[in-house]
């Protein structure tokens, strides 16, 4: 079942680019997260996608939140990517997809890893899924524009 807005956004323990590992609950009562599900690296979509969330990265710091992408690549093709495209953020390595399946940012076409973007506030509670496989900067436009009601309310 998909996680949804209002519902605890499960946690989970993957590795990250520079070789750490990260739990989502590393950021709770301290950060937002935006967290998003893409297919695969180095593809054009995602390329587009991933930039989009690298020009805005700042923009996301400063409403106090954390932007993290998450894949089924390996650690080194993220940290290829990563250095490709000078990805300020944490790219997460989801081999064999069981935090995608956690989500529910399951098959787009019932062929593709989905695309799938969370807003999780600081108390772990989601507060916006965004899901579309073609608009990539929707992604990033409906993510701030969530934080910024967020820090408004």
């Amino acid at each position: 079942m998909p996680v949804k807005v209002g519902d605890t956004a499960p946690d989970f323990a993957l590795p990250a680019q520079n070789g750490s590992t990260v739990s989502l609950s590393d950021f709770r009562g301290n950060k937002s997260v935006v967290l998003y599900f893409y297919p695969k690296d180095d593809t054009p979509g995602c390329t587009a996608e991933s930039c989009a969330f690298r020009d805005q990265y700042e923009v996301f710091q400063n409403a106090g939140a954390e932007v993290i992408g998450v894949s089924g690549d390996s650690r080194e093709s993220h940290q290829k990517f990563a250095a490709k495209y000078s990805l300020p953020f944490t790219l997460l390595s989801d081999q064999g997809d069981q935090v995608r399946k956690l989500y529910g940012a399951t098959a787009a076409f019932g062929l593709f890893p989905g695309r799938v973007t969370y807003v999780i506030d600081k108390e772990g509670i989601v507060q916006y899924v965004f899901d579309s496989m073609l608009n990539f900067k929707g992604h990033v436009e409906e993510a701030l524009k969530t934080l910024q009601n967020l820090a408004a309310s």
